[in-house]
């Protein structure tokens, strides 16, 4: 296991303390990566249940409020990993681990130990 910092900006300069979560290995394909990320954004809202989901993508149904998504049930992890995984292919969001953009889904990121890890959150811009 390493632990691994996640850290979610945006290209309008918004960027969160971040947190730590542990992966299961030091070297992994980006799209794992994603999935165990997901997963344990959605296992850590479905305990807690608060009303507000933060994290990498919207789920289904799911209205954005002030640092996150009001939604009214579970998050299903399949499901949002899905939608994670489409939106980078979509260019939703950039992933850099240190100053290094990783740029495909089954491309292996190197994860030492104190790894962080940027998930860059493009913003369309007003008129374009």
């Amino acid at each position: 296991m390493v632990s691994v910092k996640v850290v979610d900006e945006t290209t309008s300069g918004d960027r969160d303390a971040g947190w730590t979560f542990e992966v299961t290995e030091e070297r992994l394909p980006l799209r794992e990566l994603i999935r165990q990320r997901v997963f344990q954004e959605a296992a850590e809202y479905n305990a807690a249940a608060d009303g507000t989901f933060r994290g990498l993508v919207r789920p289904v149904d799911a209205e954005p409020v002030r640092g996150g998504f009001r939604t009214a049930g579970r998050v299903d992890p399949e499901r949002q990993c899905a939608a994670a995984l489409q939106a980078f292919e979509r260019n939703g969001f950039v992933v850099l681990v240190g100053d290094r953009q990783i740029e495909g889904l089954d491309q292996v990121v190197a994860l030492p130990p104190g790894a962080e890890v940027t998930f860059l959150k493009l913003i369309a811009l007003a008129g374009g």
